[in-house]
């Protein structure tokens, strides 16, 4: 099985795309999923994460078949 990993907004295009998948997860937190497929990239101080679509924190275990997002925070005004 495996994981999606998706990335929006000012995300996807610092890192010029929009997606990733990671085959065996190991019992990896979200902050380890980021770094597993963006070792060359700083998990951004200010990102949101979602597993399955409901917030998570980057402590969250991810299984395998999760889907994890990360987004920059909304803003607006």
């Amino acid at each position: 099985m495996a994981i999606k990993i998706r990335y929006f907004a000012g995300l996807k295009d610092r890192l010029g795309r929009s997606e990733d998948q990671v085959s065996d997860t190991g019992g990896l937190s979200v902050r380890e999923v980021w770094q597993s497929v963006n070792d060359d990239t700083p998990l951004p101080d200010n990102v949101l994460a979602a597993v399955n679509m409901e917030y998570a924190t980057l402590n969250h275990i991810v299984q395998d078949g999760d889907e994890v997002a990360f987004f920059p925070p909304v803003t607006g005004g």
